[in-house]
């Protein structure tokens, strides 16, 4: 019996066939698996913005660049601003590769200066390129396995840490996070251990959600980590004497690795997919990591075709002509 039949002797609801099209989201089926985009919702963004025209960049943001209030003159009118990073918010849901530049430009729409704005427009110039690309589904084992990591003190003006994760059904990526901590984190293996302890809710949390559909996990879920002392702190009992300083709320952790709901296991600091969640990286690591996460382009290309439906809802139909000139300081 397939899911549609289980849930129907459960809720009232009607089968309307395959998806294609919901709330900007396409979906497009093939033999292989599933691919999720937002071409039409981001075309509709570029033009609005008169960035059709803009030169791509292959990756949204500079690497090792931090964004600082203290930097740049204020926007005369930080609308477009807001509203740029509003969209792109919401434009993560198929594109974890740009969750970190976006983190970065939503700490900033209190008062967002010329540089955030520039920064804000190479997202957009990244994403004229990739317009196509998205999340790719293939059918896999239920196995589930979690990389986090984070950037120690990376803020340059409260020192507090940005921790990521990235929550791999087989080898689907299923959810994940880019968040700057809300205390400062006096080492990097508290830093580190922070970004574990997210993980772990959510890779806990995953798991019940499969108890409750019924779909059994059998393997226990493994927790990736390039920190040999966040390591050691999650298994070792000794270590906590010694780091009081951490929220008691954190340990949690090591009640799950000694009941077995999770494996905590070391990978290199090379091969750590997080990275792309907690800091700008070089072009060609980012298109490395890109391609991990399975953000890869349409098999069916919708360029030729998404002029003609300009007018699809987006999230903030704010009108933002009246804002953007045409002139090329906007390009």
């Amino acid at each position: 019996m397939g899911l549609i039949q289980s849930l129907q002797k459960v809720f009232k609801m009607k089968d309307l066939g395959d998806l294609s099209y919901f709330l900007g989201i396409h979906v497009h089926r093939i033999s292989t698996g599933l691919h999720l985009n937002q071409a039409k919702y981001i075309y509709n963004l570029l033009d609005r913005t008169n960035m059709l025209g803009a030169k791509p960049y292959s990756a949204p943001c500079v690497s090792g660049q931090k964004l600082s209030k203290l930097e740049g003159d204020p926007l005369p009118d930080p609308t477009i601003y807001r509203h740029i990073v509003g969209a792109l918010q919401y434009y993560t849901l198929t594109r974890p590769d740009i969750s970190y530049s976006v983190n970065q430009l939503c700490q900033f729409l209190h008062c967002p200066t010329t540089i955030h704005f520039t920064a804000a427009k190479r997202v957009l110039r990244y994403l004229k390129g990739t317009i196509d690309h998205g999340l790719f589904f293939q059918p896999r084992p239920l196995q589930l396995a979690a990389y986090c990591d984070s950037d120690w003190a990376g803020d340059p003006l409260d020192r507090r840490s940005t921790s990521g994760y990235g929550v791999f059904l087989g080898n689907c990526l299923i959810s994940w996070q880019a968040k700057k901590q809300p205390v400062v984190s006096k080492s990097s293996i508290e830093a580190e251990y922070r970004a574990m302890a997210f993980a772990t809710v959510e890779l806990y949390w995953l798991r019940m959600l499969f108890k409750d559909l019924q779909c059994s996990i059998k393997s226990t879920p493994q927790l990736w980590c390039d920190n040999m002392g966040a390591l050691a702190l999650a298994s070792n009992p000794i270590f906590h004497a010694r780091t009081k300083h951490v929220e008691v709320d954190y340990h949690f952790i090591r009640e799950k690795v000694l009941n077995k709901d999770i494996i905590p296991r070391y990978i290199s600091t090379a091969d750590q997919i997080a990275d792309v969640f907690t800091k700008g990286l070089t072009s060609s690591i980012f298109l490395l990591l890109k391609d991990k996460l399975m953000v890869i382009e349409s098999p069916i290309s919708l360029t030729r075709d998404v002029k003609n439906i300009i007018s699809v809802p987006t999230l903030n139909n704010i009108s933002t002509e009246e804002h953007i000139s045409k002139d090329d300081s906007y390009r």
